[in-house]
C-alpha cells in the first residue's frame, strides 16, 4: 500500500466532498462517550487529509493523526488547529511515547492491510499505545455484503471553480484472498487552461466477517464489544458495505 493516495490525494477532498464529517464526527463521539465517557486523547489511524481529526479536536479531545501518505499530511498541515497534530507513519510499526485512550481508524483503512502480519502487526501497535481499558475503533469492508452484492464498476464525475474530474472505477475479485482490487483511473481537466491529466492506481481491500475480526481481537489482547452498520447503528447485514467495531484492551 506504499503508493496509495500519492497522486490521488491532490483529488482526494473533492472526490469526497460530500462525505458528511459532521455526522460521522458525532457519531463516533456517540460512540467514545457510550464505552469510555471519561476518554480525553485520541491516536487516528489513517487520518487523511485531517478532517474527523480536526472535528474530533473541536469536541475537546486531544487528536494525533497518523498518515503514511506525506502529500495527504501536507494538505492535513495546511491549516492550524488547537487540540489536533498530523505525522507521516506507517500504522503497522509506529512509535509514539506517548499512551492513548482511544485508537479510531475509519473510513475502511484497515481493510487496506490485506496481509496477515501487517493486520496483527498493527493490533499490537495499537494496544501497545493504549491505556488500560482503552477502546480501537475501526470501520472495514464486511464480507457478507461483497458476496453478495458483488463489486461492480462505477463512475464518478465532480468539479469545483478549477477542475473537472472523472473517476473510473474498476473492481478485480480475489476471492480465495478476501481482497477486491480497486483500480482508479482518474482523467482531470483543469477548467483554466484545458490541460488534461491521468492519474492510475490499485487500491487492494479487504473483506472480513465476524469471527474473522473476533479471532484477530483474541489473537491481540482485545475484547469484541460491538459491532454495527457505520453511521446508521443497525446490526450488520449482507447490505451492510462497512461495519464499525469497538475492542477494548484487555
Amino acid at each position: 500500500m506504499s503508493q496509495n493516495f500519492k497522486h490521488y490525494s491532490q483529488y482526494y477532498d473533492l472526490l469526497y466532498k460530500d462525505k458528511d464529517y459532521q455526522s460521522e464526527t458525532d457519531y463516533l463521539t456517540f460512540l467514545i462517550s457510550s464505552y469510555l465517557p471519561t476518554a480525553k486523547n485520541i491516536i487516528e489511524l489513517g487520518s487523511g487529509t485531517g478532517k474527523h481529526a480536526k472535528l474530533l479536536a473541536e469536541k475537546g479531545y486531544e487528536v494525533l493523526g497518523l498518515e503514511r501518505s506525506s502529500e495527504m499530511v501536507e494538505i492535513a498541515n495546511r491549516t492550524v488547529n488547537e487540540g489536533v497534530s498530523f505525522k507521516i507513519a506507517d500504522v503497522s510499526n509506529f512509535e509514539q511515547e506517548q499512551s492513548f485512550d482511544v485508537a479510531l481508524s475509519i473510513f475502511h483503512v484497515i481493510s487496506y492491510l490485506t496481509e496477515n502480519e501487517d493486520l496483527i502487526n498493527t493490533f499490537n501497535q495499537v494496544k501497545k499505545h493504549l491505556n488500560t481499558d482503552g477502546l480501537f475503533i475501526f470501520d472495514v469492508w464486511h464480507s457478507p455484503a461483497v458476496h453478495a452484492q458483488i463489486p461492480e464498476k462505477r463512475v464518478k464525475r465532480l468539479k469545483n471553480s478549477d477542475v473537472e474530474i472523472i473517476r473510473y472505477a474498476t473492481p478485480v475479485i480475489d476471492a480465495e484472498r478476501n481482497i477486491v482490487e480497486v483500480n482508479y483511473l482518474i482523467e482531470a481537466r483543469n477548467l483554466h487552461n484545458g490541460q488534461i491529466s491521468t492519474v492510475e492506481e490499485k487500491h487492494p481491500m479487504r473483506h472480513f466477517g465476524k469471527p474473522e475480526i473476533e479471532l484477530l481481537a483474541y489473537a491481540t489482547g482485545f475484547k469484541l464489544l460491538h459491532c454495527e452498520e457505520f453511521l446508521s447503528k443497525v446490526p450488520p447485514s449482507d447490505e451492510t458495505w462497512g461495519v464499525c467495531y469497538v475492542l477494548r484492551k484487555k
